[in-house]
């Protein structure tokens, strides 16, 4: 076979391929044919080259989701061929392929930035499972980086993550109330990001250029806090030596957020409804009112309604608060935001604490797909952070996970796992998982699953037999 790049029976040049576009660089000729079927019966768009420097030239011309890369090739080796994909593509994933699986090649070829290391012959279901793992995590950080793009030319949206339908929903929301100046309130468990949306909605209104200033009104008792809010003249208590100005004032033509706001007092709501009412207030033992133009929004992780029929929240303040709401659904009821979190936050502290941490193995991804996050994202952001600084090398490993994670919404566990349980059936069993899910959410209906999922109706069915999903009866129409 001629040195150069073999054109695929695919192509690129044709369909792309639903499951990815893979690259195949190796100098035999019986190697690449074998694996170009293998991918391809399974979705793949499969290109494949004799060589490095044919390999090199392909991935100049056409977008590829995966490498899959001989150790051993004429000329340039594929260590070489690896460092200088690394130097244009830092974020395509690499699996190296090799007769010669000694340790020390895999440690040199994980350390320069492969996703994985595979030895000849190899398992075709594992080999297919950590494809379809290195190619998700590409897509996933693809879309990520688009995700972000598209928010930023739409909306001034930073830091926030998430493509799930209400998600999408709360952004669009997010864009029509932005521009007016009536109060918002968010309600939402804890850690489901209020303050980020606080910010987006503040970014994208008419006060942006004037301050944002958040205030936790549950961490402080009544007197500091209304002194915190409103300010002091001298002499107004014991320690007031000099008068200072409060956050309404702060905030002047700008947008003060006053986070867990059920946990204000009634007296200090009172305040709170004169402001929202008139625009002013006065100074703690002042006796001049203060006129302040200021966007209140508010949060609350606890049903207000409750709190008002208890007579533990003010009515009047709670209709004067709620005129536009908005619901943030917590972590669980969006599980496809998951990996664009989890490549947020890897990208955002491998950047921060200086790690060349990249991606979460498949196996280490399964038990963050299933955990309940009590915490929500906050949780997710923390057990991210704490994988980073603890990992040593490229990859977020099952053992870098929190013990209550890996115990949870789990049929294999770190400490207990079967004896003949495989990377393949992990990842197997995530899959399974999250079709019988959306099968669920669609009410057992295939065609709208396969639409969520964005596949053709044949392929999630041939997915539905081979992982064994019972087809439940509709309970709707």
């Amino acid at each position: 076979m001629s040195e150069g790049a073999v054109i695929s029976r695919a192509g690129l040049n044709g369909s792309p391929g639903l499951a990815g576009a893979v690259l195949i660089i190796d100098d035999e000729a019986e190697i690449r044919e074998s694996l170009q079927t293998l991918l391809e019966m399974e979705g793949f768009a499969v290109e494949t080259a004799a060589s490095g420097e044919a390999g090199l030239q392909r991935i100049g011309e056409h977008p590829f989701d995966l490498i899959l890369l001989d150790l051993t090739l004429p000329g340039r080796n594929g260590m070489e061929i690896l460092a200088e994909i690394r130097s244009h593509e830092t974020g395509l994933p690499v699996i190296m392929i090799t007769a010669y699986g000694t340790v020390e090649n895999a440690v040199r070829a994980m350390q320069s930035g492969a996703a994985n290391f595979v030895q000849k012959p190899w398992d075709n279901e594992k080999l297919l499972a950590d494809v379809r793992a290195s190619v998700g995590w590409r897509r996933a950080a693809e879309e990520n980086v688009q995700l972000k793009r598209a928010l930023k030319q739409r909306y001034n949206f930073e830091n926030i993550v998430g493509k799930s339908e209400p998600m999408l929903k709360i952004f669009d929301l997010v864009a029509q109330v932005a521009n007016s100046r009536s109060t918002v309130l968010l309600q939402g468990e804890s850690g489901t990001g209020k303050e980020v949306i606080a910010k987006a909605l503040h970014l994208n209104s008419p006060r942006h250029d004037r301050p944002f200033v958040p205030v936790n009104t549950g961490s402080m008792p009544t007197d500091l806090l209304e002194s915190t809010l409103f300010g002091h003249v001298k002499g107004a208590f014991t320690s007031a030596i000099a008068s200072k100005k409060g956050l309404f004032e702060m905030a002047d033509r700008g947008t003060l957020f006053l986070d867990e706001i059920a946990t204000m007092s009634l007296e200090t709501q009172a305040k709170i409804l004169r402001v929202l009412q008139d625009r002013r207030f006065m100074h703690l033992g002042g006796v001049q009112e203060v006129q302040v133009d200021v966007r209140i929004i508010a949060a609350t992780n606890v049903d207000l309604r409750t709190l008002v029929r208890d007579g533990r929240f003010r009515e009047d303040l709670f209709y004067r608060l709620n005129v536009i709401t908005i619901e943030l659904p917590p972590l669980r009821q969006r599980r496809e935001d998951i990996p664009l979190l989890v490549q947020f936050f890897l990208k955002k502290y491998a950047e921060e604490n200086d790690r060349p941490v990249r991606r979460v193995t498949p196996e280490a991804l399964r038990p963050l797909m299933s955990y309940s996050w009590p915490g929500n994202v906050r949780e997710l952001e923390n057990v991210i952070e704490r994988a980073v600084v603890l990992s040593s090398g490229t990859d977020v490993t099952l053992d870098l996970l929190p013990d209550n994670l890996l115990g949870r919404g789990s049929s294999f566990t770190l400490h207990d796992p079967p004896a003949d349980a495989s990377l393949f059936e992990i990842v197997e069993d995530v899959e399974r998982r999250i079709i019988s899910d959306m099968l669920e959410k669609c009410n057992w209906n295939q065609t709208e699953a396969a639409e969520h999922f964005k596949v053709p109706l044949s392929t999630l069915n041939q997915k539905i037999r081979r992982l064994n999903i019972e087809i439940k009866k509709k309970t709707r129409g």
